[in-house]
């Protein structure tokens, strides 16, 4: 499936390759001023070709809105919207010669050799294009409720900081200038969410979440709070007090990441995600020529980041936006809001 959300609804289609890219984002309340301009900018941060870390293929990213804005505005029905590719070099590209890592392979299988695999098809990043397009107008949604979403780059292979540093930069530019990729965490931390929204079981705003994290390329790893790290304390520890400030129930750390059994409890949001290295490097790797089936050696050529965290950082606020708005309208239906 291509849809996320229960009361928001989003789904992206298109392949890396054809004529385009899109997203329908239904349930957007009516009557909700959405800046086109501001959302050019969270997609210029994802954009391709904008830095010596990320890869130089060149999209302009420009949405092209179908549906569901009038005059600034949201009217209720679905919000449309196509991005054109207009850099694609499918010359680049043979999904018969298996790419290590990538879904070359367990594709030609699940869909018997039929899917257009050219850039990676529907798994390409070039996707998370249309995910930001959907999250940059969930976050100004949010913004009027007095949400805000920030993430960024805390490690970078072995360097770590709370943002994008020059060690992490360095790094990065090590990897490309070996022919190499590297691995990084991203940090999202989401402020002003109230207490209560979220919900039992599948619908727990850790599940909310990690479900669609895992919808970006590369992300094999998603924690709340300090997430693995609660494994080596004890409770004592690891639990969060309470505490009244100003009449309000508020916690003395935030170890569990602003959640308690799957509900918000007020306290800022804080997930994280673990990036692979990117899989497509310029290095030898051994595979498979799946048309002759015979094992063969291959050096991926095109155009390729050397690490997903650069451009990933807009696409998970993007994924957050959407899975806390989700959850917020949730929560105001249900109260009768």
């Amino acid at each position: 499936m291509n849809t996320f959300g229960d009361y928001l609804k989003v789904t992206i289609f298109g392949e890396s390759h054809g004529p385009g890219i899109g997203a329908v984002v239904d349930g957007l309340p009516a009557g909700e001023a959405i800046d086109l301009d501001a959302v050019r900018v969270q997609m210029r941060r994802r954009a391709p070709g904008s830095s010596e870390l990320a890869t130089q293929r060149v999209e302009t990213d420009e949405p092209h809105i179908l549906s569901g804005l009038y005059n600034g505005v949201t009217t209720g029905s679905p919000l449309a919207a196509i991005l054109q590719n207009r850099d694609a070099r499918s010359k680049d590209y043979h999904p018969e010669i298996a790419r290590p890592s990538h879904a070359d392979y367990t594709a030609a299988v699940k869909f018997h050799g039929s899917m257009d695999l050219r850039g990676s098809g529907p798994f390409s990043g070039r996707l998370t294009a249309c995910m930001v397009f959907a999250g940059a107008v969930c976050r100004q949604v949010l913004s009027r409720r007095g949400v805000t979403i920030t993430a960024n780059a805390v490690r970078v292979g072995g360097a770590t900081g709370k943002e994008l540093n020059f060690e992490m930069k360095r790094e990065i530019l090590d990897a490309r200038a070996a022919g190499d990729s590297v691995g990084s965490v991203l940090e999202c931390v989401a402020e002003g969410i109230p207490a209560g929204v979220g919900g039992l079981m599948f619908g727990g705003m850790e599940s909310r979440i990690a479900q669609i994290l895992y919808v970006i390329p590369g992300v094999k790893g998603v924690e709340f709070g300090l997430g693995f790290g609660l494994a080596e304390l004890r409770g004592s520890v690891a639990n969060d007090p309470f505490r009244i400030v100003d009449g309000k129930v508020v916690c003395e750390t935030n170890n569990a990441g602003g959640i308690n059994g799957g509900i918000t409890n007020g306290m800022p949001l804080v997930v994280r995600m673990a990036m692979r290295p990117t899989p497509s490097i310029a290095l030898e790797q051994q595979t498979v020529d799946l048309s002759t089936m015979q094992e063969t050696a291959l050096r991926v050529s095109g155009r390729h980041d050397p690490c997903l965290a650069t451009r990933a950082i807009p696409v998970m606020e993007a994924a957050v936006a959407i899975a806390v708005l989700d959850a917020m309208l949730e929560s105001a239906a249900l109260n009768g809001v």
